[in-house]
Parts: structure tokens; C-alpha cells; sequence
């Protein structure tokens, strides 16, 4: 059911601050005709009962049952679509040799594109099923099978950020996947941009282009400095790897003598619409000039379990100021979901507080003051994801779009149990821990239902 138009009335919640949830319990919230949130009536707001008898007569009331909790819809900041078919598999590996042995292999095969379009249509259906609402993605160097990837969110309803992967270094590449040319990665980034952007079917503008220099291992200086010269000159989004290993962040240093940030920063690629992922590495005079350029971190916990060689300090980012949200980083991450990546942030920042070393004693071993709680793991998935991306998404507020679930926290098939359990904020904190899949009983997007 679409609901553009319409008047719900039920029970919302959302999480527009770090540990700060809002339940609106039995509330009525409107949606105008363009999927925008267009009023807000609490059970004890002056114009509620007006405003509800209203719709009633108009036909365009719809209310939800007990069991039902809206929530907004899950952002996930960090996605290689390519990657998904090896979803689960090569997760032993160092992440140099993941790439060289059975990433870039995977990927060279987005040549063809019906396999692009096979692949592409079943991530994007897994994704909406799983309560992405929005998503970023790498694509790969391919300018056709990554304007399939954006025919396919558009078609589909997802909102989405696509980027064509820009990397042309010889001495990182391989010969047979890659840009041949510094050229070549700008003008095909270019050339992805005015499609997007010129699509008859994207007149909402739901999706982005999104300028995407894989890492700077993979792309020469002169590609970077052409990609930030683009961005500065379209003014579109920007994603890139930032930090995400020993070996990554080392091969920055030694290649240009400073950390990866402030080569980023040197090649005008940091600003008020970068993501970067990952971060585990990044120093001190990184943290500052994140802030003061106003970028976004992706945190992906799962990946950085297994490729990050550190865990990432969530909690002291978001002390400093620093824009974070989450990321499954398919396929680094074994995961479609990003209530799975939020419940990986909250025991990735238990174990960095508590420590990971038996033989060492509490106080050497851990780092104080780094756990968050369920409120922050669910503002992290939903309106911090928003912020990151500087899109008024991830929240119930007036303004922002209408992306959101509908859990169904008695689905038959589901995994919540409540036990009579009523109060909001418990129902929530069961929904971020033990939600799954059947109890997502309906994803919106602009107010359309997905």
C-alpha cells in the first residue's frame, strides 16, 4: 500500500540523536503527495483530532495494529554491488590478496551485462527486503553495467547513491580490470553523472551519482586530482576507502608521505558529502580536518573484523563530532543487513571498552568509555546515516522523506518475542537485537511501498 496522501496513525519511532530514541505512540502522521512528511499530530497535539477526523472522512486514514512499529527505513553507507555473489565466501584472506585473488577476477566479469543486470536485481530486491531504504554503492568500472545498477534502483524504488569505481593505477591493477587512463576514470565518471542525472525515470532525483575513486592504491595521482577537480565542479557526493588496514594506510604513507586522509584532502576529495569507510587508522590531525571538512565515516564492524586489523573507536568519533553511520561493506562484510551491522557496532565497541587480551591485566587491555547502547546502534542505522549523506532521510520529522518499515513485532515467522512487553523503547531495543527479516512487513520509499 502506498501512502502519499495519507494520514497514518500508530506507533512511530526514531532516534534523531546518539541515545536519545523518541517513541510518538498512537500518532498521526501525514504524508503529502510527493512522499514528504508534511505534519506531525502527538496523541496530545491541539489540531490531533481535527486532523484525524479529517482523513477519516476523506477516505485517507490508515491505521496500524498494537503489534505494529514504525521505524525509519535503514541506510546503509557502504556497499559493493559487484561482490555480492561471493557474499560469505574468501573471508580468510588479507585483504590485498582478497582483492587480487577473488575480488577483481568477480568484478571483470560486470562486462557482461546480463550478468550485471541478474546480479544487480537480486541485490537490490535482498536489500529492500532487508529494510534498506538507502543504499551507496560501488559499482565497477564498467559504464554500462553501472548505469544498470542505477536502471535497476530507479526502476525498483530503492534510493540510492551509484558510483562507476574509478581506478587506473597499473602498478595496483590489474591489466585486464581497470581504467586505462587517468582520463578515462574522470570521463567516465563524467559520463555516468549526466546519465544519472539526465534519467527520464529519475525526475525525484532518488538517485545520485557519486564520484568514487576506489582507494588511492588503485588510482593514480593524476586520476585523483581529475576526480576532486569533478566533484568540486558537479557538486555530487564523493566515496572512497579511507585507512582501512595496516597495509592500506601504510602504502599511503609511503607513497606520499602523510596518511590517507590528508592526501584525500590534498586531492580536494574531502568535504560535506564524503564517505569515507572504514577509518580504522586514522590519527589525530585526521580526526580534525574530518570535522572541520564536515565527512562522513561508513563504520562497517562486520568487514573490519575481518579486513580492518583494529577496531574502530565508534564512540570517541562520535565525541569529537565526527558524522558516522553504518556500512556492510558487501562482501567484506558477510552480511545483506544493517540491523546485523548494527548489532556488530555494539559488540565490536563492548570488546574495544572491556578488552580482548586474557593475559593482560583490565586496566591494560581495553579502552575505557568506548561501549554504545542499542539507541545509539539504531540512530547510527537510521537519521546518522542521513547526516552522513546530508539527505533528509532517517528520522520522523517534518521536512524528511517518508522512508520507513513496518515491523511486525508478532510476525509467526519472525524472531522478536515480546511476552507481552508494550513499552516503545523495550519493543525497540527487542526489534534492533532480534528483528529479522519476516518481521519487516512493509518498506516505503518516498511514501511508495517497495
Amino acid at each position: 500500500m502506498n501512502v502519499r496522501g495519507k494520514t497514518l496513525r500508530g506507533n512511530f519511532i526514531h532516534a534523531p540523536q546518539a541515545s536519545s530514541v523518541e517513541a510518538l505512540t498512537d500518532c498521526l502522521l501525514a504524508v503529502d503527495g510527493s512522499g514528504r512528511i508534511a505534519a506531525i499530530y502527538p496523541v496530545d497535539h491541539a489540531e490531533r483530532e481535527p486532523a484525524e477526523n479529517a482523513a477519516r472522512q476523506a477516505g485517507n486514514l490508515v491505521e496500524f495494529g498494537e503489534a505494529d512499529f514504525l521505524v525509519p527505513g535503514l541506510i546503509d553507507l557502504h556497499v559493493h554491488a559487484p561482490q555480492y555473489p561471493q557474499l560469505g565466501l574468501a573471508l580468510d584472506e588479507p585483504l590485498e590478496v582478497w582483492l587480487e585473488k577473488y575480488t577483481f577476477p568477480l568484478e571483470s566479469r560486470y562486462a557482461d551485462p546480463e550478468f550485471a543486470r541478474q546480479c544487480y536485481s537480486q541485490l537490490v530486491d535482498d536489500l529492500l527486503r532487508n529494510g534498506t531504504t538507502t543504499a551507496a554503492y560501488f559499482g565497477t568500472v564498467h559504464q554500462e553495467a553501472t548505469r544498470i545498477l542505477a536502471d535497476i534502483c530507479i526502476e525498483k524504488g530503492q534510493r540510492a547513491l551509484v558510483g562507476k569505481v574509478a581506478m587506473d593505477n597499473p602498478d595496483s591493477c590489474p591489466d585486464d580490470y581497470r581504467d586505462r587512463s587517468a582520463e578515462e576514470s574522470v570521463s567516465g565518471t563524467r559520463a555516468l553523472i549526466d546519465y544519472i542525472r539526465g534519467h527520464p525515470g529519475n525526475r525525484e532525483n532518488r538517485v545520485l551519482p557519486v564520484v568514487t575513486p576506489r582507494f588511492i592504491p588503485s588510482c593514480t595521482d593524476a586520476a585523483l586530482a581529475g576526480l576532486g577537480a569533478l566533484a568540486a565542479e558537479c557538486g555530487c557526493h564523493i566515496q572512497t576507502h579511507c585507512s582501512e588496514s595496516d597495509w592500506a594506510h601504510a602504502h599511503v604513507l609511503d607513497r606520499h608521505g602523510m596518511t590517507d586522509a590528508a592526501s584525500l584532502d590534498r586531492f580536494r576529495l574531502l568535504g560535506r558529502r564524503t564517505i569515507l569507510a572504514h577509518a580504522t587508522r586514522l590519527e589525530e590531525a585526521d580526526w580534525k580536518r574530518l570535522c572541520v571538512r564536515g565527512s562522513a565515516i561508513a563504520h562497517c564492524p562486520l568487514s573490519n573484523a575481518y579486513f580492518g586489523d583494529a577496531v574502530f573507536p565508534l564512540r570517541a568519533a562520535l565525541a569529537r563530532g565526527v558524522h558516522v553511520g553504518l556500512g556492510t561493506d558487501i562482501s567484506g562484510g558477510p552480511t545483506a543487513s544493517v540491523l546485523e551491522s548494527a548489532r556488530m557496532a555494539m559488540a565490536a565497541s563492548r570488546i574495544l571498552q572491556s578488552g580482548a587480551d586474557p593475559d593482560r591485566a583490565p586496566g591494560d587491555r581495553n579502552r575505557p568509555n568506548s561501549a554504545i547502547d542499542f539507541q545509539t546502534a539504531f540512530h547510527l542505522a537510521t537519521s546518522a546515516g542521513g547526516t552522513a549523506l546530508d539527505l533528509p532521510i532517517g528520522r520522523f520529522e517534518v521536512g524528511y522523506r517518508f522512508d520507513a518499515l513496518r515491523i511486525d513485532a508478532a510476525a509467526p515467522d519472525g524472531t522478536i518475542r515480546l511476552f507481552g512487553t508494550t513499552d516503545a523503547i523495550s519493543v525497540l531495543q527487542k526489534i534492533v537485537h532480534t528483528a529479522s527479516r519476516p518481521n519487516i512487513a512493509d518498506v516505503w520509499v518516498d511514501g511508495v511501498r517497495v
